[in-house]
C-alpha cells in the first residue's frame, strides 16, 4: 500500500479530497489512478473508496502555493465520473472553490489577514481568478468555522465565505456566448428544434425551457433521472451544444469523452415545489427555477458554475431566459435561483461597453468545512 496525506472537505454542496501537489507523485500520469481509488471507482458504489456515488461528492482538488504575482495559490479540480475508470479535468468545480480558500488557511499557504483574509485564486481547469474571502478567528488565528450562514442544500449554520469569480465569461471556449448568439436553435436528432442559450461563465453551460421538454421545472432529482426519455433528450441537447462548442465531434463522442463539459439545465418561472427535505420552497423566494444535470444525473442542488452562468443569462438581455423572465427587476442586481435544496443568490456584474458585454465578475455566498484529515490508503 501507498499513502497520501489528504484532508477531506465540504466545499457548497459539494465534497472531496484535497491534495497539496507536493504529496502527489511528480508524474502526473500516476495521479488517475489514486483519485480513481482514493474515490472507489470503477464501482458505481464506490464500497472501497470514500466518493458518495454522484458526482458532487466525488470531486478531487489538487492546490499548490503559486509563482505568480498577486496570485496566492493555484488550483487543478478533478471529477471523478461515477462508475468509470475516468478522472475529468476539464472545468472547474464551483462549490469546492469555496474550500480551496479556507485549505489554504489552514494549511499555512497564505499570509493570515485579520479579520477577514483574501486568498488570491488561479484556477488551472479555466485559467481564470477567483477571490475567497475568509473570516479568521481571533484566538486561533486560522479558518473561524462557526458563523450564521446558512446555505441551501447544507445542514446547518457555518462562517460565511464570499466567493468572487473574476472576469468569469470564456472559461473554457474563450467567449461569454460561445456561438456568438444570445439564443439558438439547435436541431436535435429524433426530437426537432428546440430554442436554447449557450453560454460559458466559469464552465460552458446550456439551458431550455422546462416546457420545451415535457417538464414543469419542480421534478426532484429521482423523478428526472428516472425519466429514461427526458434524460436521453438532455444528454442529445448537451451533446449537439458541446459539438457547437468544439468539445466533440459527434454525440458518441461528447458522451464518452466530454461527460462533464458543457452541463445542461431546464428551467421554469418561479413556481412553488417541495425540496428533498419535504420543506416548501415558495415561488416569492425565488427569480427562476432551474433543474441542472451534472454527468448523466440531476444535480442535488446547482452546481455554483452553472449558477453563474443562470445568473447571467437572467441579465443578458435577448437570452431564453430573459425572455422568459421578462428581464430582471429595475434596480435588482441578484438573482434567486430555485433548486432541489432550496434557493440560493447570485450576484453576477454585467458591463455593456457598445454593443459588448463584459462580465468583471460574479459573487456568491458560500460555506465549507473540514471533515476528516489523514492519510488515504492506495494500492501499489
Amino acid at each position: 500500500m501507498r499513502k497520501f496525506k489528504t484532508v477531506f472537505m465540504r466545499g457548497g454542496t459539494s465534497k472531496g479530497c484535497m491534495f497539496r501537489r507536493e504529496d502527489l507523485p511528480e508524474n502526473q500520469e500516476e495521479w488517475d489512478s489514486i483519485f480513481l481509488q482514493a474515490m472507489g471507482d470503477p464501482d458505481p458504489k464506490q464500497i472501497d473508496g470514500m466518493g458518495g456515488t454522484v458526482s458532487s461528492n466525488n470531486k478531487i482538488v489538487i492546490v499548490w502555493k503559486s509563482q505568480e504575482p498577486d496570485i496566492d495559490v493555484e488550483y487543478l479540480v478533478g471529477q471523478v465520473i461515477v462508475g468509470k475508470s475516468q478522472v475529468d479535468y476539464k472545468s472547474n468545480c464551483g462549490n469546492m472553490t469555496a474550500a480551496v480558500g479556507p485549505y489554504a488557511v489552514e494549511e499555512k499557504m497564505v499570509e493570515i489577514v485579520e479579520p477577514v483574509t483574501t486568498v488570491r485564486m488561479l484556477n488551472r481547469n479555466t485559467d481564470k481568478y477567483i477571490h475567497v474571502t475568509v473570516p479568521i478567528d481571533r484566538e486561533t488565528k486560522n479558518f473561524a468555522q462557526e458563523g450564521d450562514c446558512a446555505i441551501a442544500g447544507v445542514d446547518g449554520t457555518a462562517a460565511e465565505l464570499r466567493v468572487n469569480f473574476l472576469n468569469p465569461a470564456g472559461a473554457k471556449t474563450g467567449k461569454l456566448l460561445p456561438t456568438g448568439n444570445v439564443m439558438d436553435v439547435l436541431l436535435i436528432p429524433g426530437f426537432g428544434e428546440i430554442s436554447a442559450t449557450i453560454l460559458d461563465v466559469s464552465n460552458p453551460m446550456v439551458l431550455v425551457r422546462a416546457e420545451d421538454i415535457g417538464m414543469k421545472g419542480t421534478e426532484l432529482p429521482e423523478e428526472i433521472n428516472s425519466n429514461e426519455q427526458v434524460c436521453e433528450l438532455l444528454e442529445k441537447i448537451r451533446g449537439t451544444a458541446a459539438c457547437m462548442m468544439g468539445f466533440a465531434k459527434d454525440l458518441k463522442d461528447a458522451t464518452k469523452h466530454s461527460p462533464a463539459v458543457p452541463k445542461v439545465g431546464f428551467f421554469a418561472k418561479p413556481v412553488s415545489f417541495l425540496d428533498l427535505e419535504g420543506k416548501l420552497v415558495d415561488k416569492a423566494d425565488m427569480d427562476i427555477c432551474v433543474r441542472v444535470i451534472s454527468v448523466f444525473q440531476c444535480h442535488k442542488a446547482c452546481p455554483l458554475t452553472s449558477a453563474s452562468s443562470i445568473s447571467v443569462a437572467a441579465f443578458l438581455e435577448g437570452s431564453l431566459v430573459y425572455q422568459e423572465l421578462h428581464g430582471v427587476e429595475e434596480g435588482k442586481d441578484t438573482v434567486r435561483i430555485g433548486h432541489p435544496s432550496g434557493v440560493m443568490t447570485m450576484a453576477p456584474h454585467l458591463e455593456k461597453e457598445g454593443d459588448e458585454v463584459k462580465l468583471p465578475g460574479v459573487a456568491v455566498q458560500r460555506t465549507a468545512r473540514r471533515i476528516m484529515d489523514g492519510m488515504i490508503y492506495i494500492r501499489k
